[in-house]
């Protein structure tokens, strides 16, 4: 796995894997505002599941966003 992915600049798709190198940038905040709604925004525990070191990808990233804010 690659720790240098661009996240400021680099395009994001749902199966770009979240490296060691990630960052909560504006570019990752406007994918994340794409695929979940304008109510998107990061907060501590979830940011911290981002970086937990299991992989993942932004899409999986993203499905965990919603799921978070619409459990079963």
């Amino acid at each position: 796995m690659t720790s240098a992915f661009n996240w400021h600049g680099a395009k994001i798709t749902r199966a770009t894997p979240v490296t060691s190198s990630y960052r909560n940038t504006q570019n990752v905040r406007r994918f994340l505002v794409a695929q979940c709604g304008t109510g998107f925004k990061f907060d501590r525990p979830f940011m911290a599941w981002i970086k937990d070191g299991v992989p993942k990808t932004m899409g999986d990233v993203a499905d965990e966003w919603t799921r978070r804010r619409n459990p079963k």
